[in-house]
């Protein structure tokens, strides 16, 4: 049984907390809850090349797009990313919401949002640098999917 108390990760407005990482679960499973404001910044599209996650919606709503299908969950409901989906999500919902995620296998853990943190850090008030962004999402198996240019005329 592994302890629970874990720190508090704060990328801006969004809270990560671990409640089992990989030393935990011997690398079977990462279990972390994200608290997400309505409105919120959240990650950008992106697919996970060595892992899948699976999220249960604890407070509020969210709306996912999962490879371009719209997936709204609210309090009670669960869903599934599998690996190589390209995916993201909002808090759409008028309060604040809580998820719940399991990510498994356990390779993708506290090391990733402290790394997130610092980008955003460096970024106070203002939108985050995208190429330090995406560097570390690349670096911990995600592989981010840029914003589409503007079609030319």
């Amino acid at each position: 049984m592994a302890a629970t108390n874990k720190t508090p990760i704060r990328l801006h407005d969004l809270t990560v907390t671990f409640l089992l990482d990989e030393s935990d679960t011997q690398g079977a499973a990462t279990v972390f809850e994200t608290r997400v404001p309505a409105g919120a910044f959240t990650p950008p599209p992106h697919s996970h090349d060595g892992f899948e996650e699976s999220v249960y919606v604890l407070e509020g709503e969210f709306t996912f797009l999962v490879d371009g299908v719209v997936h709204v969950l609210g309090v009670g409901e669960a869903g599934f990313v599998g690996r190589g989906q390209v995916h993201s999500f909002d808090n759409t919902g008028t309060t604040d919401g809580v998820l719940l995620s399991v990510a498994t296998p356990g390779v993708f853990g506290p090391d990733y949002f402290h790394q997130i943190a610092e980008v955003l850090d460096a970024s106070p008030g203002g939108p985050p640098n995208l190429e330090a962004l995406f560097g570390v999402m690349a670096s911990h198996g995600l592989t981010p999917v840029a914003p589409s240019a503007p079609a030319a005329n």
